[in-house]
């Protein structure tokens, strides 16, 4: 459910404790002490049939018997008595329960969730420690000390940890929103309180501790939402080595594996930490720097140092990072020559030499920072006698303050830079202790964009040009399946290959006959490479089923007599079908590279690129990404490996055709998208060079029941068949779902409106808008929202009709705003009947929207279209409501 009553889980009215005792070793007087002394306002009433007051306050015997409903219940009772108790609890009214009871079996957990689902009341737990709400001093839970009050939310499966981590925060005067153990998530989990705390002005930044995920694609629209709002940044345990050993690819053998979990991470625009320490170090990294400096690659770094020693070590450091030091440019460097004495450095990292005095600083920053080519600023200074540390310091922050989010510090030192740290600090500079951890923040920094950007991201399920003929590559899996196989044979994956515009090299199949290859050989033309074929084997190389650069029909003969006596005595199990032969495709300067994907048991379809070679060459360098990809997304992923670098071209070596290696990686997305049945495909080698790609060999594993597909996304595509054309008023216009880089043309459309439009549609007449509002209007998640734009032949915006869904798709608020020049045409009701279309489809119950009294118009488009006008909630407000 999502959001739904969440606000009585953490801001309640009221609270009451079943179980609360003062018994000093017991979970409910631990948990009603916490209450009491945390300085909640509202009413508190403890439950406990055996105590008629603890303490001075009076104890009831049942919920039945509390003066009201409590908005707010925590449960600390025996398994058995919780499923009662939620039901006489949402009987009364209540709207959520904390269970921090632990032991419950299977029964008792359904029974106790049926319980709450009839009052839609939610549970936090069980197995959990509690949550805290510091701001409210709400403190429900039976951790050992309280926190203090701040603007970091932490939400954590491990209890254990939850106060191991008050413990470490409250001894350095680190503050939260909101601490949260979820327990066992039987109900509230990490998607819901992501979408919740979202939208909570209290928190800036979001830390969670993860252990599992259950439901990727509702995990994935709330990190994707609350990553555009507010950095989001976890630590998943579990980052060791796992895959399934029996895999029949390469990229299946990656399925389960962390580093899906790790491509899930960076497409949602999140932050994965190692520890827990990095954890709020990044949180402050981010705090200070997020905000962002137009312009600027956070990938790019120069170094401003008083000493040469302090600048290698951040030069290093940086190198190990993955982060460029930036070349001076000429402008630059003609500005530090006439400012800075003759034996300065001249070159990044900027040494000012030990005796700079303020005048040298301020020269050096007054060139750098006018340049955005230098890429962010790391400063980083070592005491002298010469001039004090606070002296330099005080000259440097006018300058640098207005630029804080492009410059991190590194004052060493203790006691002689305490004075000059503070000042920097107090200014909002962010500072280090060393250069290693200023370079790291940075990095931070760097990774968190390159995320943001993924995250930006919306491709089609079907992004690319080239035809693709599914009809022809679905039969050919149909083929298999009816035959019972799983595994594809080489001749047919490159059939599904080149029917998804993939290019492969020419490939025929032939029986155990000799006759049959030699033919086959001479059509394609010699050279060839000879392959065997059997369903029961699917790496063919480890049996000796592979022979290359056969030159004539001697050596094809002879190659399949060693062949099969060879393949027979490795494997005398398996059932031979024949041989492949396959043109011998000679490129000397290309690139082996595999491109796969398999069917990880949680994210869906997951596309791996890499090295290719053997399983071990593929694991020492390969990254994966989540589909569906476009070219931005498919150069992301490449960019990720080490062989990106030699693809880009070395001495005589030309660089490979990139777009073609770009455009493989699409198209292996699209067939995963429409080819349902696919779980495993590896293109192992695709060469890569200045002419463009060709698959040599190809596996792919099928399964009955499309267990795939499009619907097994993480991320749902951009819905590209909800298009559609009209002839409105005897002029075409496209209907679609909004895209990204429709921001420009949305900005005009609503330039273009009447103020009076806006006050009447949106509740103010502010006509200027931010890009940070535009991004969200066009930048959605087209699993819980959708937007229809109107677009003439000069694609120029008509009109737009919105529709956000709740979380939990129970209802759907709706808005549309019509060209202020093209209104009483019918447009608007056109794209009003195409929304409620939509939301029937997806199976929304009720569609509602808030209009101004005064807005006649709208009011009747509404009662025309079967809509209820109710009272708003405020004064010169309608409510209009449609049950779909």
């Amino acid at each position: 459910m999502s959001i739904r009553h969440l606000d009585s889980l953490f801001d309640p009215a009221s609270v009451a404790v079943i179980g609360a005792s003062l018994r000093e070793a017991s979970v409910g007087g631990t948990v009603w002490r916490n209450l009491r002394a945390g300085g909640f306002a509202g009413p508190v009433w403890p439950v406990n049939p055996k105590h008629a007051t603890l303490g001075e306050v009076p104890c009831f015997a049942s919920v039945d018997n509390l003066p009201q409903a409590p908005e707010l219940a925590v449960i600390c009772t025996p398994p058995a008595t919780v499923p009662g108790l939620i039901a006489a609890l949402g009987a009364r009214g209540t709207k959520a329960a904390v269970v921090l009871t632990a032991g419950f079996d299977a029964a008792q957990k359904q029974a106790m969730l049926d319980a709450a689902r009839a009052h839609l009341l939610r549970i936090l737990g069980p197995n959990c420690l509690g949550l805290l709400a510091p701001h409210i001093g709400l403190n429900a839970s039976f951790a050992h000390v309280n926190a203090e009050p701040g603007q970091l939310a932490f939400v954590s499966q491990s209890g254990a940890l939850v106060t191991a981590l008050l413990d470490w925060a409250r001894a350095r005067g680190v503050g939260f929103s909101h601490f949260v153990s979820l327990g066992e998530s039987a109900d509230v989990d990490f998607g819901d309180m992501l979408d919740w705390l979202a939208g909570d002005a209290k928190t800036r930044a979001i830390l969670l501790y993860v252990e599992s995920i259950r439901e990727a694609r509702k995990f994935m629209s709330a990190a994707r939402a609350a990553a555009r709002n507010k950095p989001v940044i976890l630590v998943k345990a579990g980052r060791s080595a796992q895959g399934q050993a029996a895999a029949s690819s390469h990229t299946g053998a990656l399925a389960g594996s962390d580093a899906v979990f790790d491509a899930a991470v960076q497409r949602a625009g999140l932050l994965r930490v190692d520890t827990l320490q990095d954890l709020f170090d990044a949180a402050l990294t981010l705090d200070r720097l997020a905000g962002g400096s137009p312009g600027i690659d956070p990938d790019r770094l120069t170094v401003v140092t008083n000493g040469g020693g302090a600048g290698v070590m951040a030069a290093d450091a940086a190198a190990q990072a993955g982060l460029t030091l930036a070349p001076l440019g000429d402008t630059v460097r003609a500005q530090l020559d006439a400012a800075l004495p003759a034996n300065w450095s001249h070159a990044n990292p900027v040494d000012l030499i030990g005796d700079a005095p303020e005048a040298r600083y301020l020269a050096a920053f007054d060139a750098l920072l006018a340049d955005p080519a230098a890429g962010m600023l790391l400063f980083t200074h070592a005491p002298t006698a010469i001039v004090p540390s606070a002296r330099i310091a005080e000259a440097l922050v006018p300058k640098l303050q207005p630029q804080a989010t492009r410059l991190v510090s590194a004052w060493l030192g203790g006691d002689a830079v305490a004075q000059a740290r503070a000042r920097f600090q107090a200014a909002g500079l962010a500072c280090y202790d060393t250069p290693e951890q200023a370079v790291q923040a940075v990095a931070t920094l760097a990774t968190w964009k390159r995320h943001q950007a993924a995250l930006l991201e919306t491709p089609t399920a079907d992004a690319a040009e080239a035809p693709f003929d599914i009809a022809t590559a679905q039969a050919v899996i149909d083929s298999a399946l009816a035959e019972g196989r799983e595994m594809l044979t080489e001749p047919e994956a490159k059939a599904v290959l080149a029917a998804a515009g993939i290019p492969v090299a020419a490939t025929r199949r032939v029986g155990l006959d000799a006759d049959e290859a030699v033919a086959a050989a001479r059509a394609i033309g010699w050279p060839v490479a000879l392959k065997i074929l059997s369903t029961d084997i699917s790496h063919k190389s480890d049996v000796g089923g592979v022979v290359l650069d056969l030159a004539d029909e001697a050596a094809l003969r002879g190659a399949i007599d060693a062949m099969l006596a060879r393949v027979r005595a490795r494997r005398p199990d398996a059932a031979l079908q024949g041989f492949s032969v396959q043109a011998m495709v000679k490129r000397s300067q290309a690139l082996e590279l595999i491109v796969g994907a398999s069917l990880d048991p949680l994210f869906g379809p997951v596309i791996l690129f890499g090295q290719g070679g053997t399983a071990v060459e593929v694991v020492a360098d390969r990254a994966l990404a989540l589909p569906p990809l476009n070219r931005p997304l498919a150069r992301a992923l490449v960019e990720r490996t080490r062989i990106a670098k030699l693809m880009h071209g070395w001495r005589d070596v030309p660089p490979v055709a990139m777009d073609a290696v770009l455009d493989t990686l699409v198209h292996v997305s699209r067939l995963l998208a429409a080819l349902p049945a696919v779980v495993e495909l590896d293109i192992n080698p695709l060469l890569a060079d200045a002419r463009g790609v060709v698959a040599l060999d190809a596996r792919v594993r099928v399964l009955p029941g499309a267990p795939a597909g499009e619907a097994r996304f993480a991320i749902r595509p951009y819905p590209a068949a909800l298009m559609e054309h009209w002839d409105w008023q005897g002029r075409p216009i496209t209907v679609r779902p909004i895209r990204p880089e429709d921001e420009a043309r949305h900005r005009a459309f609503l330039e273009r409106l009447d103020p009076e439009d806006i006050r009447l549609r949106i509740f103010y007449s502010r006509r200027s808008i931010e890009h940070s509002e535009l991004a969200r209007l066009t930048q959605i998640d087209y699993e819980r929202e959708m937007a229809f734009i109107a677009l003439d032949a000069n694609g120029d915006t008509l009109a737009v009709v919105r529709g956000v869904t709740d979380p939990d798709n129970v209802g759907a608020e709706f808005g549309i705003v019509v060209r202020s020049d093209l209104k009483g045409g019918g447009l608007g009701e056109r794209l009003l009947r195409k929304l409620i279309d939509y939301h029937r489809s997806r199976g929304t119950q009720v569609l509602t929207a808030e209009v101004l009294a005064e807005n006649a118009r709208m009011l009747a488009l509404a009662r025309d279209l079967g809509f209820t006008v109710e009272p708003g909630a405020e004064a010169g407000v309608k409510r209009v409501r449609l049950a779909l």
